[in-house]
């Protein structure tokens, strides 16, 4: 549910895990979703408005469910906004499929929202269903080696108990990988993605800019003074504002990082693209995914107790 373009799908694909069913409102997410997961199981459309005899019978249910009414960088409205409900529709899911496991993905302020009633409410409509819980908050740059700031809370629910028990989430890695070793700044990239004068922030950006392994953005005040040596979390609103695309330079000049960069950052695979959509859109919905390798490493482990 709320399959975005399919990371969550990819991470469990990846444990060998097989796809049945997904849904998605959004339709350039499913086109980026078709054409690299194929069209068979998606329905694209409100989940409000899908009939649950149409929805098949499967082990799984996973979710990364909408955050913005719980994220810090929002109105933190949670269950108020309209956004937040959206959570019930996953309870509407679980109630007719009554799967094995259910995994869902979501801000790590989830758990402190609303002084902690949120995620109560969250574990207590699963335990009323008698699923086990066990969650953990986990980061790109912590769990799967991949240099980006970007800490989400999993939650794990099993009907089984003892599986349960016998579950647990992973442990940190090493981060040994930088950003000149995720992303190349000696190919050049269109020249769209370059900043050059008379751009209003290039001057700004040409006099701070000066760590060629640095990686730097432009916030609400103009062009951050901090340099980052690991990238800041790739948010939805680059697709809303250009600007707020986390930038490099490169050996060509100073540029935003590409769509392709960012899909490296979210520890995409390298077969993964994008079909012809807005280049907005690509960016919000990089913003809007979760880093494969964070999810596939809870699959495995998943898939591991249930087998």
């Amino acid at each position: 549910m709320f399959a975005g373009i399919g990371g969550i799908c990819i991470g469990f694909k990846q444990a060998s895990a097989e796809l049945v069913w997904a849904n998605e409102l959004d339709r350039y997410a499913c086109a980026t979703y078709r054409h690299n997961l194929g069209s068979d199981f998606l329905i694209e459309g409100d989940i409000r408005q899908v009939h649950l005899d149409a929805i098949p019978t499967f082990d799984i249910l996973t979710a990364g469910f909408p955050c913005q009414s719980f994220s810090v960088m929002g109105n933190q409205q949670g269950f108020a906004d309209p956004r937040g409900t959206m959570y019930y529709e996953i309870l509407r899911v679980i109630d007719k499929v009554k799967p094995e496991i259910v995994f869902l993905e979501n801000v790590k302020n989830l758990v402190q929202h609303d002084n902690g009633r949120t995620f109560i409410t969250i574990y207590n409509t699963l335990a009323e269903r008698g699923y086990g819980v066990k969650y953990s908050v986990q980061g790109a740059h912590t769990h799967a080696n991949i240099p980006q700031y970007r800490d989400r809370i999993f939650i794990a629910a099993f009907l089984d108990h003892e599986k349960l028990e016998n579950f647990s989430f992973p442990d940190e890695v090493p981060l040994t990988r930088k950003i000149n070793d995720t992303i190349s700044r000696n190919a050049t990239a269109d020249e769209k993605f370059y900043y050059r004068p008379p751009n209003r922030y290039y001057e700004a950006l040409n006099a701070r800019m000066t760590d060629e392994n640095a990686i730097y953005r432009i916030d609400d005040s103009g062009v951050a003074k901090r340099a980052w040596e690991i990238c800041p979390t790739l948010k939805a609103n680059m697709g809303t504002y250009h600007d707020r695309v986390p930038l490099i330079r490169d050996a060509y000049g100073i540029r935003k990082l590409t769509p392709e960069d960012c899909l490296a950052l979210q520890g995409f695979p390298k077969w993964y693209n994008f079909t012809d959509i807005p280049q907005k859109e690509r960016y919000k919905q990089l913003g809007n995914t979760v880093c494969v390798p964070v999810v596939m490493r809870i699959a495995r482990r998943i898939l591991y107790i249930m087998k």
